[in-house]
């Protein structure tokens, strides 16, 4: 192997830790009763192909257990599909598989009905995780899913829906999928599109769901060549958004300047208009490396249907991502956005040439908070080699900025990482409480707080 992205924050997690009564800073907050869970790609070894790319390697879940007041334990298990089962000397555990997509997921990690599910795109089913993240086996939900999943849910606040848009490489279209608050799929619908686009994330509005229809397509050509992910930024293909009703299922496209988003941060209809925000990349899968394409930024979109044009407004400058907000407020308006700049990450999606102009603390391991009616930001910094995650919000009281912020958070001079508690009303004051593990978290993706 010449190469891997597993390196310094990501570098792996080479055993799985369980341990209970962690020490803790501070007072936890008695309201936060539940689990603390977090995604990512953790190969089990760094001589296997899957870890030469940063989105292959199989998923590992750390989680911390918080109640009445105490951090009751951590563990970090491998999600399990039957090849992880097997290097790990272990039955593998039964379950569907789609197109012989078996794929330890490493995306995600969501609470649905109950029941927790790591999640992953492109083709490969959710795998299902036992209270205490031991693996169950694949689901399609008995069936209520015709394909794939996707890495990326939004649930409505109002309905308790759970709302995805699944992609796979082997079908002409996108997938909106719906899962109803008893865990059942209740909807299924087929959105035609030409070329295999990748589809990462979409938006979600009380009228609306928003697809990202953006020129990274399964390139054939790379394939042959033996890329890992043989998806590729298409110069010659246009980028349009798409409004798919949620009443009808009819869609309306609207064309908007060639752009890459991972993430979205946030979306709300505004009248007949609807209003995105996103972290928006320049290009991205240039010759299919993850490296070349440029910087993100925050950027906001506001889609006029009946003009069929879209406007795009920045709302900052920096480079970051895994936006976050009060899921309470998924599809409606909205004041606050929490946002990640972690330099490992930087490290690996950004050459340096793209970053020489941009000051030193951009470089810094970074929490911001948005104020999206005042346009400021706060910025809570913790230092190089800290690799800062994911800030997940975590409602207290009723208002949208009353409750705490949680992430992953590596001490250096431990050797080991922390779970930060903040104050979203408090972002740069003392944390609320320092949960001390007993082992590095590395830098990973996606994660939720699945309450009790």
């Amino acid at each position: 192997m010449t190469s891997t992205p597993f390196r310094n924050g990501f570098a792996p997690a080479t055993e799985e830790i369980t341990a209970f009564d962690l020490e803790v800073t501070g007072r936890i907050p008695a309201e936060l009763d539940g689990r603390y869970l977090r995604n990512g790609p953790n190969p089990l070894s760094l001589d296997d192909p899957a870890a030469t790319h940063l989105f292959m390697g199989e998923g590992m879940v750390h989680g911390v257990r918080l109640r009445g007041g105490r951090a009751e334990w951590y563990r970090n298990r491998w999600v399990r599909n039957a090849e992880v089962a097997r290097r790990l000397g272990e039955p593998p555990a039964p379950g569907p598989v789609h197109a012989g997509m078996d794929f330890a997921a490493n995306t995600h990690v969501i609470g649905i009905a109950g029941r927790t599910f790591a999640t992953v795109e492109a083709g490969g089913l959710p795998y299902e995780l036992s209270y205490e993240l031991d693996t169950v086996g694949a689901c399609d939900f008995v069936g209520g899913l015709p394909g794939g999943y996707a890495a990326h849910t939004h649930l409505d606040p109002v309905t308790g829906e759970l709302h995805a848009m699944a992609y796979f490489a082997g079908w002409d279209h996108h997938q909106h999928i719906v899962i109803d608050p008893k865990g059942v799929v209740a909807q299924v619908r087929d959105i035609p599109v030409a070329d295999r686009p990748m589809l990462h994330d979409f938006a979600l509005t009380r009228r609306h769901v928003v697809i990202y229809d953006l020129p990274v397509t399964l390139s054939m050509a790379h394939a042959e060549r033996g890329a890992p992910l043989p998806y590729a930024w298409d110069d010659a293909r246009p980028a349009r958004l798409g409004l798919l009703s949620r009443e009808t299922g009819d869609v309306q496209w609207v064309e908007i300047d060639p752009c890459w988003v991972f993430h979205t941060l946030n979306a709300y209809d505004d009248g007949d208009q609807v209003v995105v925000d996103v972290v928006r990349y320049p290009k991205r899968f240039v010759d299919a490396r993850l490296d070349l394409g440029g910087a993100p930024t925050l950027d906001r979109w506001r889609i006029d249907p009946v003009a069929g044009r879209v406007t795009t407004t920045r709302l900052d400058d920096r480079p970051q991502e895994f936006p976050r907000i009060d899921e309470r407020r998924t599809g409606s308006p909205y004041r606050y956005g929490y946002t990640s700049a972690a330099a490992d990450l930087h490290d690996v999606i950004y050459p340096a040439a793209e970053l020489e102009d941009l000051p030193d603390e951009a470089f810094d391991n970074t929490l911001i908070k948005h104020d999206l009616e005042r346009g400021t930001q706060e910025a809570r910094r913790f230092g190089r080699g800290a690799y800062v995650g994911e800030p997940v919000f975590v409602p207290s009281g009723a208002a949208e900025d009353d409750g705490y912020l949680l992430t992953y958070v590596n001490d250096p001079a431990r050797g080991a990482a922390d779970l930060v508690i903040l104050s979203a009303r408090d972002f740069a004051g003392e944390p609320v409480a320092v949960v001390h593990l007993p082992a590095r978290v590395p830098l990973g993706f996606h994660g939720s707080w699945i309450a009790d």
